[in-house]
């Protein structure tokens, strides 16, 4: 038995999202080594601490419908968020502080 960052028990095809990232997939396995519990992803088929995920409800999931109505969560618009803020570019030169 295995729980998350919110002390919440985490089930099998159950989604988490990575607290550290922000990567969200379905638990795919879970085991316990040196007496540290793990999830394994299907996003990126990596292990994944317990206690630094958190289960997700149906409400925390942002799901889209296609054409063959199933529930999907939508991957991409996460991802082109994470490329927007990739390509942000820092000036120092915008602001200056008031010390």
């Amino acid at each position: 038995m295995a729980f998350d960052a919110r002390d919440k028990e985490i089930a099998l095809d159950s989604h988490v999202r990575y607290v550290d990232t922000g990567t969200i997939g379905k638990v795919l396995d879970i085991k316990t080594t040196d007496g540290v519990d793990w999830v394994r992803i299907d996003k990126t088929d990596l292990w994944y601490r317990a206690s630094l995920v958190e289960v997700l409800d149906d409400k925390d999931l942002n799901k889209r419908f296609d054409s063959g109505g199933d529930d999907k969560l939508d991957i991409e618009a996460l991802k082109e968020k994470a490329e927007k803020l990739e390509n942000m570019q820092m000036d120092s030169s915008v602001a200056e502080g008031g010390g």
